[in-house]
């Protein structure tokens, strides 16, 4: 498995300059770019019913009606795929924990039980009002795994990070559906929601969130230098002139933002953030200044093609995108709970 962070080498050599053998810049991006497209193609053409190509382009087409609610939901899989693609990349650079994604460390679960709260508690329906409660629940439960896991002998492990987040989150998923049990009428609006679904959303929903989720990512993409710095060590970050805790608060700025806005929109989808940076790294390097966007384009591909393939796999019916997602990532988190446990 590729390193985690980046060595003095990737973080000073120019871009190509790397010892492993990985494919050009070039090359990567034409396949990032290959498996974009196809992976939108296939979101618009594939489902319960087939869709000719012409129908995409053909106003007339009696078909076109069906292109045209699916690619909402592409574009939305494809917006909270990146950010969730994203916020894993900056987790596991920040904490320097091969386990790290919004949904194991109790971020997703986090905002999804601050939204809870806000439709049991208040009434809230719009995604103006769950929005800013998504941020808090998520910076809240990042918060209170990292101080929790921190405890105690050695500090925040990558181990004891993930036992914690997992714990977490099993906490409130008992708290959020505690609640929705005494609310019938809030648990038939949120049950879909709760595994994670692009389906169903208008694009009023995508644009809602949108400002936020080009501000996080903004803020990931102008830090990766921050984090190829972070990951030389506090003591030689410090010695080159940076300020580390406020440049950890900005990345995890981002990570709220891009994670809150994610959960808000789809739901909580986990392991996304997960799979995608290794997967990406092994292709551009550990080198944040690549692994960032490349982890973007990662997520909204991986997105985008587990709801194509939960349309179909147990017809008539769907499978949410959340589900599919685990399907994937659970494999993975084991494969990397045993060699993490073997590294410890």
């Amino acid at each position: 498995m590729t390193a985690l962070v980046p060595t003095r080498d990737d973080v000073s050599r120019a871009p190509g300059g790397g010892q492993r053998r990985r494919p050009a810049l070039p090359a990567s991006v034409a396949i990032s770019i290959v498996a974009l497209a196809g992976a939108g193609a296939l979101s618009l053409l594939v489902g319960a019913r087939a869709v000719p190509l012409a129908a995409v382009w053909d106003a007339a087409h009696p078909m076109h009606a069906v292109v045209e609610a699916r690619l909402d939901r592409t574009l939305l899989g494809l917006a909270v795929g990146a950010a969730l693609g994203l916020a894993g990349a900056l987790m596991q650079g920040l904490t320097r924990n091969p386990l790290a994604d919004p949904g194991i460390l109790g971020v997703n679960a986090g905002a999804t039980f601050a939204m809870v709260v806000g439709m049991t508690a208040f009434g809230f329906s719009g995604m103006g009002q769950f929005l800013p409660l998504a941020f808090v629940g998520a910076a809240v439960a990042a918060a209170a795994v990292h101080g929790i896991a921190s405890l105690g002998r050695d500090g925040a492990t990558p181990m004891k990070l993930a036992i914690t987040g997992a714990a977490l989150s099993a906490g409130l998923a008992s708290w959020t559906t505690g609640l929705l049990l005494a609310d019938r009428k809030t648990m038939e609006s949120f049950r879909f929601w709760q595994v994670g679904t692009v389906a169903g959303r208008g694009t009023d929903v995508l644009l809602a969130g949108l400002p936020f989720l080009i501000l996080g990512a903004v803020l990931a993409l102008a830090g990766a230098r921050l984090l190829n710095t972070l990951a030389l060590g506090d003591d030689l970050a410090r010695g080159l002139g940076r300020r580390t805790t406020r440049d950890r608060l900005v990345i995890a700025l981002a990570i709220v933002l891009l994670a809150g806005t994610a959960t808000a929109l789809a739901g909580p989808i986990a392991f996304v953030g997960l799979v995608v940076p290794h997967v990406v790294r092994a292709l551009v390097g550990p080198d944040h200044r690549r692994l960032l966007p490349f982890s973007m384009l990662g997520g909204a591909v991986l997105v985008v093609l587990a709801d194509t393939v939960g349309r179909v796999v147990l017809p008539p019916s769907e499978v949410q995108v959340g589900i599919m997602a685990a399907v994937v990532g659970v494999p993975v988190f084991l494969a990397l709970i045993r060699r993490t446990g073997r590294a410890l």
